[in-house]
Order: C-alpha cells, then sequence, then structure tokens
C-alpha cells in the first residue's frame, strides 16, 4: 500500500514517528529521509525518537517538530542507579508518543520491541527493515540481510517508496544552534583562535555507539600525533583534538606525544556546542565515527581513516572531492559485516598500516596546497 500525495486535508497533517535508537552517524544518515518528508507534507508534524545521547543534534533540526529520547540501553543504564525512577522515565516516555497520536511510524531499530510498541498504541502504518524476522510487527516492510551494497542513506531513502515520495535530496543535514555557535566563539577565543587561523580539528576517537569494541576502528593515536604536529609545523595551523570524556586515555597519548602543544577540547564541549566548532575547521581527520558525518553534513572538508568498515556503506556521503578516505587494500576487509564484526588475526593491519605521510598529503591537498593526482 502507497500513500499517495492528496492536495485535499486527508492527508495534509500527516503525523510522523522516526525511530532511530543508533549514533550520531545513523541520526544524520536519515535527515535525507526527514527532508524529502517535509517537502512533500510541509505541514506535516515529525517526531523522533533517539536515544540521550544524540538528541541534541535533534533539537536543532528545525525540520523535527518534537525529540522523544531514551532506548532501552538508556533506561538499563538508570535502572542500574534506581529502578524506579527508570521505570517512571520510560513510561513517561511511552505515554509522551502515545499522546501524539501519529499516524505513521519509520523505523530504523531493527528490533521488533519498537514497532510492537508503535503497534500497541495505535499506529496504523508501521514501516521498516525485516532483519532476520525483526520486522513482524511492521505493516511495511522490506526484507534486509544487512547493509553491503549500497550506503546506509540509499537503504534509508528507500522506504520511501512505500509513501511514494521521491527523495528530494540526500545530502545530510546538521543544524547548528545560536547558542553552540556563542559558546564556540567563546571557547575558540579563549584559546587564542582568530578567524583567519587555519584551523584542523583531530577526532582521534569515535565510534561512541560501538562501545567496548570502538578501539578496532581507531588509527593509532601516536600517528594522529605525527599528523598534528607536522600540519603545524609546516603550515602553522591551529590543531583542536575532539572528543568526549570517555576518549581521555587516547587524547593524552597525542598531547604527550605531540611537539606543538593543541587546543585540548576532549569532554569540553557537548553536542551542543561540537558542530559550532566544527563548522570552524578548516578540515576534519578522524576515524570512521559520529565526528566525520557531522563535518560532512556542515560542509567541512574531511580525511577519514578506515579498517574493519566499508567506507561504501558507512562513510562520507554522497561521495565528493571534498572528502579523502585512506583504506588498504587487503582481501579480508572490511571484516564488519551484517552487524558483526570478525575476529582478527593480523592486529588491524588496515589501519595500522596507512600512514602518517598519506593523511598528511589527504590534507594538504584538500586545503589546497597539493594538486590533485
Amino acid at each position: 500500500m502507497i500513500l499517495k500525495k492528496n492536495t485535499g486535508t486527508e492527508h495534509k497533517n500527516l503525523r510522523f514517528l522516526i525511530i532511530n535508537p543508533f549514533g550520531i552517524g545513523d541520526v544524520l544518515f536519515t535527515t535525507p529521509l526527514i527532508k524529502a518528508l517535509k517537502q512533500y507534507y510541509p505541514a506535516s508534524f515529525i517526531g523522533y525518537w533517539s536515544n540521550f545521547r544524540v538528541k541534541p543534534i535533534l533539537k536543532s533540526n528545525h525540520q523535527v517538530n518534537r525529540v522523544f529520547s531514551g532506548t532501552r540501553g538508556d533506561f538499563k543504564k538508570i535502572c542500574q542507579e534506581s529502578f524506579f525512577k527508570g521505570l517512571w522515565q520510560a513510561h513517561k516516555l511511552f505515554w509522551d508518543i502515545r499522546k501524539e497520536r501519529f499516524d505513521i511510524c519509520l523505523d530504523f531499530s531493527l528490533d521488533h520491541r519498537y514497532s510492537l510498541f508503535t503497534k500497541l498504541i495505535g499506529i496504523k502504518k508501521r514501516i521498516g527493515f525485516n532483519y532476520k524476522g525483526r520486522g513482524r510487527f511492521l505493516t511495511h516492510r522490506l526484507d534486509l540481510d544487512g547493509y553491503g551494497d549500497k550506503h546506509m542513506v540509499e537503504y534509508y531513502l528507500e522506504l520511501l517508496s512505500f509513501l511514494g515520495i521521491p527523495a528530494s535530496s540526500k545530502n545530510l543535514y546538521l543544524g547548528v544552534s545560536s547558542t553552540g555557535e556563542s559558546k564556540a566563539r567563546n571557547i575558540l577565543s579563549a584559546y587564542g583562535i582568530e578567524e583567519n587561523d587555519l584551523v584542523i580539528g583531530i577526532a582521534p576517537g569515535a565510534g561512541g555507539s560501538w562501545g567496548k569494541e570502538a578501539s578496532s576502528k581507531h588509527w593509532p593515536a601516536l600517528k594522529f600525533a605525527q599528523v598534528a604536529d607536522k600540519l603545524t609545523s609546516q603550515l602553522k595551523a591551529k590543531i583542536l583534538i575532539l572528543g568526549d570524556e570517555s576518549e581521555r586515555a587516547i587524547a593524552e597519548v597525542i598531547l604527550h606525544a605531540m611537539h606543538n602543544k593543541p587546543v585540548d577540547l576532549v569532554g569540553k564541549t557537548d553536542l551542543e556546542v561540537l558542530p559550532a566548532i566544527i563548522k570552524n575547521c578548516n578540515l576534519l581527520i578522524s576515524n570512521d565515527g559520529g565526528p566525520m558525518h557531522m563535518a560532512v553534513a556542515l560542509g567541512i572538508n574531511t580525511v577519514s581513516i578506515f579498517g574493519p568498515v566499508s567506507e561504501l556503506v558507512y562513510g562520507p556521503f554522497p561521495f565528493s572531492s571534498k572528502h579523502v578516505v585512506l583504506t588498504v587494500g587487503m582481501p579480508c576487509r572490511p571484516c564488519y559485516k551484517n552487524f558483526r564484526l570478525a575476529l582478527c588475526d593480523k592486529d588491524r593491519e588496515c589501519l595500522r598500516s596507512i600512514s602518517v605521510e598519506e593523511v598528511f598529503e589527504a590534507s594538504l591537498r584538500l586545503l589546497g596546497l597539493r594538486p590533485e593526482r
């Protein structure tokens, strides 16, 4: 069944609920779909159900009318401190969603519990992916074995086919709040960074949604330090080390190894301020992770290093000369497939063998200091 655009009132005020409990990149991958919904149904109401961590990114998106936050993992953490507090917050969230009386749900969770909940609260059209039979409570579903032959954005946009809506744009969107802009200016000014400085962000962690396995996507911290030193000494660049407090150990390696002192912003910017900081960079050098996708959405040049994960599925999108992805052509990569990371008997050689010089040269090209080859 496909919804057809109606020039009358039947679909004028459709109410959509988007469910995505995953990380920064996954949420940004849904923004082209949100744009298409809003362009086709300008008067529609869009609610978004996310995890606690990414809520600020959605709050700054003017096309999202209301953000609901809290996932199973979030409430599990709260319950470890206070069972009744976790139970109360979960109950409040579910009640708030129910009160909005959504017409259509677009569920990216790959978890049958979300679609079961939306069925129980009366959302009649429930659209999503049927991964390992988990789409049994969806009314409209696409069978999925995993993400492998195209970019995640392309997979997500396929769900628009059930609504008869074309994709108006494939560009990611990330809003920057005025409060975030103001705080970012104050932070940069406090560290002596001026408007005409060459500013390069380094995100040596990334992959927070991977938890303990995030390190499997990390280029060695010492190599980030060496690249940052070369950029500072040869280009007089101002280097910003970015990340959250959980990445402090990685940052400390870089801070102690560098000869030229960078600006340490690790743990000092939340997700309201970080987009504004990245927006002030001329270039971001990063592993595969949220900061890289934020930079892409903001139109900032990126050099990203990909090892076990496929850049064709999870890399910068849309593909552009503004974004250089560095990989090694090993027959075993990518080894992250169908949401599983294979055991590695090569000690992540796919990451370690990417040289400092390669990252430095790619940076120079994007900054217009080396011609394209």
